[in-house]
């Protein structure tokens, strides 16, 4: 892999071919997708090397007292080998990533594989393609957020302990001094905590960038406009707080902030400036000195770090995590805004030249991303392009059963009755002839009782072996959490079982693959996924009407979905998955359908503080379909409605409610009362249990159901690693 290192001595930078880390317990193994320069901590580092020894001696003058303090104990010339062999090394650059978790470290249970988190730390969170990280460095990303703004996580929450420090109440003013990347974060953590805020700094770009992020007013430290505007909004009392988030030698940071702060006001070092307090000023005002230690409480500590060894929440309200997790959760919910700080993207690949812009002044900025790219297949379709890999479905698995008797009814087991299972499915097959409810399993006795006495079950349990080894069972209903699906589904093949899993199959690549492995295993490919749009009454008569086409098709579908209640599993992303994740296979499963194939490339937009996406799939002959799934719309809308427009013609579906097919001067309507609305289960129950009634195949191919799921999955890729990918099958 491939990696930024500098060698101190000599100043060269190099972007390096280095062995992958190992995951080690307690840990992630994580792919970057984006990292994010430090354009002050990393650029005193990067100048701070190409100066002169004794440039760098007079830079680090702790160093010096470390080397001096080695010739008493080592003498001279052990001394120095030991400091020429330290500076005469690669060292790595960088600490604030968002990527993808590729592997998962023994002890860790709070994220898994295809997870995408954000990291921190100087020995951890590194400019580099894959980096191993100790789980009280990294938190998940939540799922409305944009990887590239996740990789903001650490330098914001240096911002966020800073502001912590600084005590900040509601309706007070506060100066901040030094407008780069923290300052600017600080300047808007402030302004959301109701705080006014007065920003100095002598670049004029700046200060216009934190006014039009909500300071109160900007100016150059120099010029009386920073004074007249504490005045102003303070009734000339002085500011209650001072940042002070400015680097460089220069004192008048620390002098400003005597002048301009109250009596007995807090000033807080977050940078590294020249601290040579002016003594009768800060005696004279009693000023409370404060300094922000990086990103929180357990920095420095190996025990938090390294160990992974948590405080208690009793006694630590935020810790490093913490923090890092409430500021991706302030950026997510828009209270913060990150992108207008975003001056550059560049390729990892370009990493040393962008480095050396910045350190010659070239590239002026605030902050700077690093993009990674993905693996790409070597004879990829598009070159450059990121490519996921849907697996093969195996060869030689069955596609049909044995005929059973005539009148011998299809006993099904249920393993899972929660509330879409009780709604949505059991009342279809509850009176449908020839069909038995044989068994009910449920991981509480008493939700099983009540399934049993309501639907007719025969028997209810807690047993799910038994059920599996019931050789009167024919097909398992797998309608549990997300969580569960994938290795329940497994297991029900390796039985024998036909299988109806209610959506998603599977949400991660390595779950799809497990399921493709039992198939292979058991021979048994008896599988139907819960996609029942394409059953619908009035969607499947409108496709009839629609016709065939010869051109490509562009198709709109508009998801209402809304804002879940408070105390939704859903919302558990962590062990569940994301809305989309679980929800999107049926809008992609209805999309592929009605334009007859499955999808070759997945592109996907995620807008900064909501849920909202907009999923963008390609197909083999040059159609599209756009998948726009928000969460923020008005909860009177519809919450589905699509439009397919090809030929010359126009497919529309208003919720289930009403269909329509323009075609010239011709149109074909159908519709039905909003309380009959049939978004497809009961054809869909019907045509699985005629499937296992006959032995016939199932009523959507296993390639589709595969397809679709891979499609799903990849939206997640296409956000991290923001650039359409393709779907390729695995060889």
């Amino acid at each position: 892999m491939k990696q930024v290192v500098q060698n101190y001595k000599s100043g060269e930078l190099a972007l390096l071919d280095v062995p992958v880390p190992g995951c080690k317990p307690g840990g992630v193994l994580v792919r970057t997708a984006y990292s994010l320069i430090s354009t002050g901590t990393e650029l005193m580092k990067v100048s701070e090397a190409g100066m002169s020894m004794l440039g760098k001696a007079r830079s680090r003058p702790d160093q010096v007292a470390k080397v001096v303090q080695s010739v008493a104990t080592n003498g001279v010339p052990a001394t120095y080998r030991k400091v020429m062999g330290k500076l005469d090394s690669y060292t790595p650059l960088g600490y604030s990533l968002c990527g993808v978790v590729e592997q998962v470290g023994d002890g860790i249970d709070d994220v898994k594989a295809g997870d995408l988190v954000a990291c921190a730390g100087n020995e951890h969170a590194l400019h580099a393609e894959l980096n191993w990280v100790p789980k009280n460095l990294y938190t998940p990303v939540p799922d409305s957020l944009a990887p590239w703004h996740a990789a903001f996580g650490t330098v914001g929450s240096i911002a966020l302990q800073g502001v912590r420090q600084g005590e900040s109440r509601l309706g007070e003013v506060a100066l901040v001094v030094g407008l780069g990347l923290i300052g600017q974060l600080v300047a808007q953590l402030l302004t959301a905590s109701g705080v006014r805020v007065v920003g100095a700094d002598p670049d004029p770009a700046r200060c216009e960038l934190a006014e039009r992020l909500g300071a109160a007013a900007c100016g150059d430290p120099a010029s009386p406009a920073v004074e007249s505007a504490v005045a102003e909004l303070t009734d000339g009392h002085g500011v209650d707080q001072v940042y002070l988030a400015a680097g460089g030698g220069s004192n008048q940071p620390v002098e400003l902030a005597a002048r301009l702060c109250r009596d007995r006001g807090r000033v807080v070092d977050i940078g590294k400036c020249r601290l040579d307090l002016p003594w009768n000023a800060y005696y004279e005002k009693e000023l409370d000195v404060r300094f922000s230690r990086s990103y929180g409480p357990g920095r420095y500590d190996p025990e938090y770090e390294i160990e992974g060894r948590d405080y208690p929440i009793g006694y630590v309200r935020w810790t490093e995590r913490r923090n890092l997790a409430c500021f991706l959760d302030l950026v997510a919910r828009g209270r913060v805004d990150v992108e207008p700080l975003i001056t550059r993207t560049a390729d990892f690949d370009d990493a040393v030249e962008t480095y050396q812009r910045l350190k010659d002044g070239e590239l002026k900025a605030v902050a700077v991303l690093f993009r990674y790219p993905e693996q790409v297949a070597e004879d990829g379709p598009s070159a450059g392009a990121p490519v996921v890999s849907v697996p093969v479905v195996p060869g030689g698995a069955r596609s049909s059963a044995p005929v059973r008797a005539a009148k011998t009814p299809v006993r099904l087991a249920f393993v899972g009755a929660g509330n879409y299972a009780t709604s949505m499915l059991l009342p279809h097959l509850a009176r449908r002839d020839g069909v038995e409810l044989s068994t009910v399993v449920t991981t509480t006795a008493l939700s099983a009782a009540n399934a049993q006495r309501k639907f007719g079950f025969r028997e209810a349990t807690t047993d799910l072996d038994a059920v599996l080894g019931d050789a009167s069972v024919d097909a398992v209903f797998v309608v549990t959490r997300h969580s569960s699906h994938a290795e329940l589904t497994r297991k029900a093949l390796l039985a024998g079982k036909a299988v109806f899993v209610e959506k998603p199959l599977a949400l991660t690549s390595q779950e799809l693959t497990g399921v493709l492995d039992a198939v292979e295993e058991s021979g048994n490919d008896r599988l139907q996924v819960g996609f029942n749009r394409r059953f619908a009454p009035l969607l499947q008569e409108a496709r009839k009407r629609f016709g065939a086409r010869t051109g490509p098709a562009s198709l709109r579908y508009l998801v209402n979905a809304g804002r879940l209640d408070h105390g939704s599993w859903y919302l558990q992303q962590g062990t569940e998955g994301s809305r989309f994740a679980g929800e999107g296979g049926h809008f992609v499963d209805t999309a592929s359908w009605l334009l007859g194939a499955d999808p070759v490339s997945v592109y996907a937009l995620a807008p900064s503080g909501n849920e909202d996406l907009q999923v963008v799939l390609g197909y083999p002959d040059g159609s599209t379909a756009t998948i726009s799934y928000v969460t923020t719309g008005a909860a009177g809308f519809p919450k589905e409605t699509l439009d397919l427009v090809a030929d010359g013609k126009v497919l529309q579906l208003d919720d289930f409610v009403r269909s329509s097919v323009y075609d010239g001067r011709k149109r074909w309507v159908s519709s039905r009362l909003p309380k009959a609305r049939d978004k497809g289960q009961a054809g869909e129950l019907a045509a699985f249990v005629r499937a296992v009634r006959s032995g016939g195949p199932m009523p959507v191919p296993l390639r589709s159901l595969v397809a679709t799921t891979a499609a799903t999955l990849a939206v997640r890729a296409a956000l991290a690693g923001g650039a359409p990918v393709t779907l390729a099958e695995a060889r």
